[in-house]
């Protein structure tokens, strides 16, 4: 027996001992745990990788994934989740975005452009009475081709009749990627779309049914929404719209309005209206020259050629272009506006989500559409360079700084936020509508359409707070702003008269 005070020694040293024993142990296990987390992720790195490859084989869609399964069988969370994610693009945002944190300062919000305004007006109609489920699916019998429900952030689509081309894809892929970039930001919603070109709610039809569509006019109650080319138009080799704003923005810095033709352009599908029919009339021709140069797309030989001919951003190349309405409102014209050159507006009778934040003479030069009109238009641009230059620089930053997809994101936004403020019911998934997501809609999808969506995804929400919405218009400013367009048409043709 070890007499009291050397035992209460050994003691001590045990525990001692003992304790470092133990923390030496933790430290070895944690880092051997670390490591494995690490290699772990970087496993999961490579795995991504390896599904990004396999996904852009060019392989039919099951066969890539059959593939994902055998190289990844067993995989974990990581796997599972990139395995159904197109490659090239992040992951879904949570419904509900990331809570700031408590000493990040809030997000400044800017006013939204004055075009904004005319959402109030837009809604109007249904202000006094709201909109009951009746009502809404009145619009079937005005030729509504499919109904967009978004039910806790999610959007869900009932097929009602066929669009031509691929209008209805890239409009809800539009609003699919509103839903992610304002992730659990948009109220609850039901609403009608129609994407043929002409608006067909008549402002005195009896109880008439909000219709949503590209374009309106002042006789009818459609409302305007943006189209389908801001995300892309594969059919015609169209890019989305924020690249192509881009690269017509560095056209005109390459090509000074005074070293362009001086004569008015227009290029386009003379055949689907009778102004553009008209329009023929003024080419130039060995009897006469209108100032105009005419030109017929034959968008046939235009796809058998590749485009080489229809790139909108080699397009500005003349002081003057013209826009001119085919059956309807034509996507032309934010491209025309872009250009830096002098817009001839040839009386249009429709109006998209933007144009009605244009003002005559100050974003373009109204026509009638005669020969004689266009031939004055050019003739007084020439004569009144400065002038001229003034009002294309005006219309071209219009489209510069007040057109971009941040705003266009947010016109959505603000829309359809006013809009589900108006139903007077709790939407639910209608009967025949199925869930639209991203890996629905990018199943199967080859070519122009899969590069255009791919390159129009929103990947994450962001922390920006859209803009915000101004006022409606008072009933004596509306009327003074319709005069002022009014008296400025009038005011260009007593210049011609003279």
């Amino acid at each position: 027996m070890q007499p009291p005070a050397k035992a209460g020694r050994l003691t001590r040293s045990l525990v001692v001992n003992g304790g470092v024993f133990i923390f030496i142990a933790a430290i070895v296990a944690g880092a051997f745990v670390s490591a494995y987390w690490i290699s772990a992720s970087a496993r999961g790195r490579a795995g991504l990788q390896r599904v990004a490859t396999v996904l852009d084989t060019g392989r039919p869609m099951h066969q890539k994934f059959r593939n994902i399964e055998q190289h990844y069988h067993g995989c974990r969370q990581v796997c599972r989740v990139a395995s159904i994610i197109p490659a090239g693009w992040g992951p879904l945002p949570p419904q509900q975005p990331p809570a700031p944190a408590p000493d990040a300062a809030e997000p400044a919000t800017t006013a939204c452009p004055a075009y904004f305004r005319w959402i109030h007006e837009d809604l109007r109609p249904w202000r006094a009475t709201g909109i009951t489920r009746e009502t809404l699916e009145g619009a079937r019998r005005y030729g509504a081709k499919f109904r967009v429900t978004v039910l806790a952030g999610r959007l869900y689509v009932a097929r009602y009749g066929r669009c031509f081309q691929t209008r209805d894809v890239f409009t809800q892929w539009g609003i699919l990627q509103l839903l992610r970039r304002y992730a659990g930001r948009l109220p609850d919603l039901d609403l009608m779309f129609n994407c043929q070109d002409l608006p067909v709610v008549n402002a005195g039809d009896h109880a008439p049914p909000p219709l949503f569509r590209y374009c309106g006019s002042e006789p009818t109650l459609d409302i305007a929404f943006p189209d389908w080319s801001f995300w892309g138009w594969p059919e015609l080799n169209i890019k989305p719209w924020e690249a192509l704003r881009r690269e017509i923005s560095e056209a005109n810095a390459a090509l000074d309005w005074t070293r362009r033709t001086p004569y008015a352009y227009w290029k386009g599908n003379p055949t689907v209206g009778a102004a553009r029919r008209e329009l023929l009339k003024c080419n130039v021709s060995r009897e006469r020259d209108w100032n105009a140069r005419i030109y017929a797309q034959d968008w046939r030989t235009e796809v058998r050629d590749g485009f080489r001919a229809s790139d909108l951003a080699k397009q500005c190349t003349h002081r003057y272009k013209m826009y001119v309405e085919g059956r309807g409102w034509s996507v032309s014209e934010k491209y025309i506006l872009a250009c830096d050159s002098v817009a001839l507006v040839v009386r249009p009778r429709f109006h998209d989500f933007f144009s009605r934040g244009l003002v005559p003479l100050r974003h373009y030069w109204p026509v009638r559409g005669q020969c004689r009109s266009i031939k004055f238009a050019v003739d007084w641009g020439n004569s009144h360079p400065v002038q001229a230059r003034v009002i294309g620089g005006n219309a071209s930053r219009f489209v510069q700084e007040e057109l971009t997809m941040d705003n266009v994101y947010d016109y959505m936004f603000h829309l359809l936020s006013e809009y589900a403020r108006l139903l007077r019911y709790k939407p639910t998934v209608p009967g025949g509508a199925v869930e639209v997501t991203v890996q629905s809609m990018a199943r199967g999808r080859r070519g122009l359409e899969r590069e255009f969506m791919a390159g129009t995804a929103v990947n994450v929400s962001g922390s920006a707070e859209p803009c915000e919405l101004p006022s409606p218009f008072g009933s004596e400013e509306l009327e003074s702003l319709r005069r002022r367009k009014a008296d400025a048409a009038r005011q260009v043709e007593t210049w011609e008269e003279r």
